[in-house]
């Protein structure tokens, strides 16, 4: 099946062609870790886990890479702030984040490299630009010389005529081009710092990504992710210098941007102060709610994060399960099994979906189409074939691997021997007719966020 995705650089949608036809190397901008991170930074996470997940299906070895930057001026000035070691503060919160993208259902990358375990590439790759004429050292500085490189802008669609000095960029004295931005920055006694050509420093953001991906997955890669505020100027500059330093025209092949999180009319961010974390955000709700509220727009879209939007995704989830609950099937629900399982394995509805850039809200009603099928038939070898293909749609995406009874009992406000004894009760007092009892015994369970289910297998709860 042809994988089509929309590329950032040529404004297109594109029949994915990776440069070697068993393997395919990705890279992510990961966070930068200096706070817990917020449901903004989930998204691209998600996205691109659902995308990796899609490629293994045909492609022999897939390199995911998603880094973190744990060297960066909001980190000192957090530092600074509490008066904690800057290494303490970016092992606590890169552990944090990767238990919060983990609780969303995220698998593990492939490789997670450091910007600071990067430092020998990040000088060498500075100095083969200087030599090339790309960079000037000045006043402590090494600057990248914007005007060199008459592909500029080509990512962002911006010229340099067009571009508004000092916008998002740094204006100082020492620069000969207001564009022009820092690879190397030298530092205080105070602040983190490596010894350099150029005196002890530390790197600028943008040249930290060029030389993790150079070194992880090579001078070209085949797709390039992140979030579409970081189009200009973190991949336009990042796009910039590794063209520069490698002589390369397609040192990424396919560019995808995912969309916004909105509070309101205003984007998610940490400066504007509307965020809300996962962390926050997974002691009232279950991860794989979340991740669901995040698949429910389409990637390159905004997305409005608000209640009406997790009251929606548990309710879909809920139906989901529900079809779960009612079939019955021998295949086990473990992620390693459909891990492991050939393309033919998985729905075509959600295949189709997923391969035209990523639709995950095509892929979403293709599951619940099998939900419904799985309601509307009583051949228990139908309900079980359609039960199996709802699992595996659902692995592709990250959600339904917790078995369906546990998925209803969560958050329950009573422990399960307590809600059985009060069941048993109750069905003790239906055999004796004392009706009145049994209701009184349904209603207290009710008034504790308890809901029975009567079946011909049994009585079944579930919490509200």
């Amino acid at each position: 099946m042809d994988i089509f995705l929309h590329n950032t650089h040529t404004r297109t949608k594109e029949r994915f062609e990776p440069a070697s036809h068993d393997e395919v190397s990705i890279y992510v901008c990961g966070p930068t870790v200096y706070d817990r991170v917020h449901i903004g930074n989930g998204r691209p996470a998600v996205v691109f886990d659902v995308l990796v997940r899609v490629l293994r299906l045909y492609y022999k070895n897939v390199r995911y890479v998603r880094n973190i930057t744990d060297i960066d001026d909001k980190i000192n000035a957090a530092a600074q702030a509490t008066a904690e070691p800057i290494a303490e503060i970016t092992d606590r919160f890169a552990v944090a984040y990767q238990e919060d993208v983990a609780a969303l259902g995220v698998l593990e990358p492939t490789v997670e490299p450091r910007a600071t375990g990067h430092i020998p590439e990040i000088i060498d790759m500075i100095k083969l630009l200087v030599e090339r004429g790309h960079a000037y050292e000045a006043d402590g500085h090494v600057l990248f010389d914007v005007p060199s490189d008459p592909g500029y802008g080509s990512l962002s669609r911006r010229s340099l005529v067009d571009m508004i000095d000092g916008a998002r960029v740094e204006v100082a004295p020492y620069k000969r081009d207001p564009k022009d931005f820092v690879l190397w920055k030298p530092s205080t006694e105070d602040l983190p710092g490596w010894e350099s050509p150029w005196g002890r420093g530390r790197p600028g953001w943008h040249i930290e990504c060029s030389a993790m991906i150079h070194k992880h997955l090579g001078p070209t890669i085949d797709i390039h992710g992140g979030g579409n505020d970081l189009t200009f100027p973190h991949h336009e500059n990042e796009l910039a210098q590794s063209r520069c330093a490698g002589d390369h025209a397609n040192y990424v092949r396919y560019w995808m941007h995912n969309g916004m999180l909105t509070m309101g009319a205003e984007k998610m961010s940490k400066s504007l102060g509307n965020i809300v974390t996962i962390h926050e955000l997974l002691e009232t709700h279950d991860g794989e709610v979340l991740r669901y509220a995040l698949l429910s727009g389409q990637y390159r879209q905004s997305l409005v994060w608000e209640e009406r939007l997790l009251q929606q995704a548990r309710s879909s989830l809920d139906t989901l399960y529900q079809a779960l609950r009612t079939s019955t099937s021998d295949r086990p629900n473990t992620a390693q099994f459909y891990a492991n399982s050939p393309a033919s394995e998985f729905p075509t509805a959600v295949l189709e979906a997923l391969a035209d850039d990523l639709n995950t809200p095509m892929a979403l009603a293709a599951l619940h189409s099998l939900a419904g099928e799985i309601h509307s038939t009583t051949d228990e070898q139908d309900q079980s074939e359609l039960r199996d293909q709802l699992l595996a749609g659902g692995w592709l995406l990250g959600i339904l691997n917790a078995p369906a009874e546990q998925y209803f009992q969560t958050d329950a406000s009573l422990d399960s021997d307590s809600i059985q004894a009060l069941i048993d009760k109750r069905q003790a007092a239906r055999t004796a007719k004392d009706f009145a009892l049994a209701d009184e015994v349904r209603d207290q369970l009710l008034a504790s966020g308890i809901e029975l289910e009567d079946t011909p297998e049994g009585t079944r709860w579930k919490t509200l």
